[in-house]
């Protein structure tokens, strides 16, 4: 059965992802539909960014992932389907799904322009119900994506900034990209990109700074400090975050989303 994955910034307490699904299954019925999330702070771009980009990679081969967080819902924004080597996307070209096709090996990329496969009548405000579930449905049934309009380069596409912290030989900026449901405050600084510096300077020590709070240690459990204590750890998508276990670090160490996390090599001179 094929696999459609939702993602948007409704809520469940309006009837839009209920309404979605039932236009997938007219057009789709063995479509098998997986939430993702719809729970994205409304309009937050960057969030569902985030989220796709977390999560796409464990599902199986051939998802369809129909992502709407639009709030140039109406306008000349296009609409996009993407193929890459192991997924399909469709949503709006807004940099949405930028994160998770620039680490795929995209095949192809198209508008959404062919009306013989949106719903009859198109609203100007509910493009999630009229072109991108119907075309989800319509890739799940095995359309190819080059029958919904022109194709596209991967240039052509609105991009995000590249999720990368800011790194030199002695220094490490990294935005703070998202706070989750429990107040950890995640950045862009990737497991890998950390090791790599770290290297670079003989694995000497390194301080962590956000706010008026340090750092000189990585943990790699919330429990290895005691309850209300703050601590840095890579995620379980290879993340630095700033935790506190079993706390609220965004609450209790005034932590919002782009403030930025420093962290300097051992006689480097913080900035």
């Amino acid at each position: 059965m094929p696999v459609i994955a939702l993602l948007t910034d409704f809520g469940t307490q309006d009837i839009y992802v209920g309404v979605m699904k039932g236009v997938i299954w007219g057009i789709c019925p063995d479509a098998k539909i997986a939430d993702l999330t719809h729970e994205i702070p409304p309009q937050d771009i960057t969030a569902g960014a985030l989220a796709l980009w977390g999560a796409f990679r464990f599902f199986p081969k051939g998802t369809v992932f129909c992502a709407v967080v639009d709030p140039g819902v109406g306008t000349n924004r296009r609409a996009i389907a993407v193929q890459t080597e192991s997924h399909f996307f469709v949503g709006p070209d807004n940099g949405l799904l930028w994160w998770a096709i620039s680490e795929s090996d995209v095949i192809k990329v198209v508008e959404l322009q062919n009306r013989d496969y949106f719903l009859p009548t198109v609203s100007r405000t509910f493009h999630g119900r009229d072109i991108f579930a119907p075309v989800a449905a319509h890739i799940a049934k095995g359309v190819a994506i080059g029958e919904f309009g022109r194709e596209l380069s991967v240039d052509e596409l609105i991009k995000l900034p590249a999720l990368r912290a800011e790194i030199d030989e002695q220094f490490i900026r990294a935005p703070i990209v998202h706070i989750d449901r429990f107040g950890n405050a995640i950045t862009n600084l990737r497991r890998e990109d950390f090791s790599k510096w770290l290297s670079l300077h003989g694995h000497r020590g390194w301080t962590a700074k956000i706010g008026c709070h340090r750092f000189k240690t990585l943990c790699q459990t919330y429990a290895e400090v005691p309850t209300g204590e703050p601590l840095l750890l890579f995620n379980s998508y290879d993340l630095l975050e700033v935790a506190v276990n079993r706390g609220n670090a965004a609450e209790q160490l005034d932590i919002r989303k782009g403030d930025v996390l420093e962290i300097w090599a051992e006689g480097a001179d913080a900035k």
